[in-house]
């Protein structure tokens, strides 16, 4: 993955419907494309939990620890009531060998941060894994969602989202323009970059889970881009990351394929 000495400090915003919005600064180290970071989770309390050494505690390591993924899998393991039901996206350029270490990775954090829960998702720079005592394909997510943001901030802030939404918007009509028949078992994954005025060029990615259609993509996709105001507006970098879509912008290379 692309190594730079840049050092970003980011604020991560949870989007909450009445709990009031919290911030969480978090610290990306140097070598930004070699990381794998924890981004934030979600318990989802309303699915209850289950006791420990019980069928549905069995099933959920089952499912895990049997479980070998390339890029991208949706998996259900057990019978009703105890039935588990889980999906691992990782991240369009990470494929593999890195899936499946964040698929790992992030099994181990849900367990410490949702002990006990049968409902939840984590979220890392590479992967997202959601569990669930029930299914919850095609259904889109936005519930779920959280902002991250580069401190700094660019000189023009007019002109560079103006760019900015026009980069992310170029990106999600290509991510979603292959096919409006596509299934949800195909990929929407799009990266690009845009020059900008000096030497300075700009990085995007937008991505949808693949639990969604085509066309629930690109609603996911255009309404958080249209987030861009209250996400980062006049910054650097940024991204809005949610249970079916994410999209990602900086002023420097953030994915392998970006060497």
């Amino acid at each position: 993955m692309f190594s730079s000495s840049v050092s970003e400090r980011t604020i991560l915003v949870p989007i909450l419907a009445v709990v009031a919005t919290q911030l969480f600064f978090i610290h990306s180290v140097a070598s930004v494309n070699d990381t794998n970071a924890y981004l934030h989770h979600k318990c989802l309390e309303k699915d209850g939990k289950y006791k420990s050494k019980s069928l549905y505690e069995k099933n959920l390591n089952s499912l895990i620890s049997n479980t070998s993924v390339k890029d991208y899998l949706y998996g259900v393991y057990g019978y009703r009531p105890d039935t588990v039901y889980m999906v691992i996206q990782c991240r369009g350029d990470s494929y593999g060998s890195k899936c499946d270490t964040c698929l790992s990775t992030a099994y181990s954090e849900l367990r410490k941060r949702c002990p006990m829960n049968k409902g939840a998702i984590v979220w890392f720079d590479r992967c997202l894994l959601r569990i669930s005592p029930t299914t919850f394909i095609n259904e889109m997510d936005l519930k779920n969602k959280f902002y991250m943001y580069n401190m700094k901030k660019v000189r023009d802030p007019a002109s560079f989202k103006a760019k900015t939404k026009a980069l992310l918007t170029k990106l999600a009509k290509e991510a979603t323009r292959k096919g409006s028949e596509r299934s949800p078992a195909q990929e929407y994954y799009e990266p690009g970059d845009m020059k900008l005025d000096g030497k300075m060029t700009l990085y995007g990615m937008v991505q949808c889970t693949r639990l969604i259609w085509n066309t629930d993509c690109k609603k996911c996709l255009d309404t958080i881009i249209g987030e861009l105001p209250n996400c980062c507006d006049g910054k650097e970098g940024g991204r809005v990351v949610s249970g079916s879509c994410t999209f990602r912008y900086e002023i420097y290379p953030f994915l392998d394929t970006q060497r």
